[in-house]
Parts: C-alpha cells; structure tokens; sequence
C-alpha cells in the first residue's frame, strides 16, 4: 500500500525546531495518522522551513519516491481571491493558480488536489479554538481580544498575528512566538474547531480520509 507523505512549510532550519512542529502536526491529525496506520500505510510528515524548500522537497519527492501519495500544504500569505465551491476539482485547481500566480511555481504536472493551503497563515488554526489558548496560555490572556469571525480564512495575516501577540502579551508563558509556542499549541487545538472555521483545513482533512480510507491506488 502507499503511505501519505506530506511536505509542509514551518519548522525553520534547526532539527529541533522541525521536530516539534511534526509532534504538533501529527496530533492535530492524529485521526487521520491512526486511520493510515490501521490500514498499514506509511505515514510522513516533513516540516521543510521555508515555503521555499517545501515546494522544492513536494517536487522532487515526486518523481523520486512513488510509495507516497506526495502532498504539498502551505501557506497562501494572502486572501484568495476565488471562493471554495462544492467541486473538489474546481477548488484543487483554485489553490494551484493561487500558488502560480503569487510564487511563480510551475505545477503544471501536478495533480491539483495535492497541493493544499494554510489561509492565510498556520495561526488561523490555532486562534480557531479559544478554549486551548486560553488554557495554555492561563492567567492574563485575554480571550474576548480575540476575532469572532466566523472564517478565520477571511482574516488578514497581520491582524491574525496581532490579536495573538496583543491577548498573549501580559500571560506568565509571554508573547506568542511561532518557534515557541505553535508547535505546542497545534498539539492542544481542537480539529473539530479548525474544521468548523477554517474552509481549506477541512477541504484537506476530507481529502486525507478519502485517499486513506478509499484511494483506488492503494494496494
């Protein structure tokens, strides 16, 4: 059976560093991860730094190592300007042209429903779930400071890191830091809250179970 590799931007360039962004990763899917294990397929998850290297590691990945269903997941920096619609294709080929046009990437032999989007940023999942914040960061945090927008994908990247850095200021753990704390807080949010506020991350987690649970080349 194949396994599922996927090449996600974050982590920096220290071993450590990467190390802890997979721990997070790999417990925010951890349902997905145990679904593939139970089917006794493969599962890979390679933080790469920049969103650079990420997109050189998902390339060359395919066409050196055909075992893995090779999945590209990064951020989008900025809005899309397409809305997601109910065609899985129509939107896979959404986030490719989002990627083209901004980055200049050419993946043109691609298939589009591999390439998936963290909008605008990774911190839109995170602030998806008050409840964890609010637990990890403890006395001083202040939750109400937070956005109450339904689709965090709608926040600006800016104001996402802002309202972060402005209700996690005066907390005991300090100012929110992406090499501090994401990595733990990934660990502690709920996906049912990323799902539930967060369009792409659900577009990619429906993604991940058909191909875990129903891929036809698997086997």
């Amino acid at each position: 059976m194949k396994g599922i590799a996927i090449y996600v931007e974050g982590g920096g360039d220290n071993v450590h560093q990467k190390a802890e962004l997979r721990r997070g990763l790999d417990m925010l899917l951890k349902s997905q991860k145990d679904a593939a294990r139970t089917k006794k397929m493969r599962w890979k998850l390679v933080p790469c730094g920049s969103r650079g290297a990420a997109y050189d590691a998902f390339m060359n990945s395919l066409h050196s190592d055909d075992a893995f269903i090779n999945v590209l997941l990064i951020d989008s920096e900025e809005g899309i300007s397409a809305r997601i619609t109910n065609d899985e294709t129509e939107n896979a080929r959404i986030r490719v042209a989002h990627l083209t046009q901004r980055d200049g990437w050419n993946l043109a032999v691609v298939d589009p429903k591999q390439v998936h989007l963290m909008v605008q940023c990774m911190e839109a999942w995170i602030v998806s779930d008050p409840e964890a914040l609010a637990q990890f960061y403890g006395q001083g945090f202040l939750r109400n400071a937070l956005s109450s927008r339904q689709n965090l994908e709608d926040e600006p990247k800016p104001d996402i890191y802002e309202t972060l850095a402005r209700t996690t200021r005066n907390t005991q753990k300090g100012e929110y830091g992406k090499i501090k704390h994401a990595s733990k807080l990934l660990e502690r949010i709920d996906p049912s809250e990323v799902v539930r506020r967060c369009p792409h991350f659900s577009i990619f987690i429906q993604w991940l179970d058909h191909e875990i649970a129903d891929d036809p080349r698997n086997g």
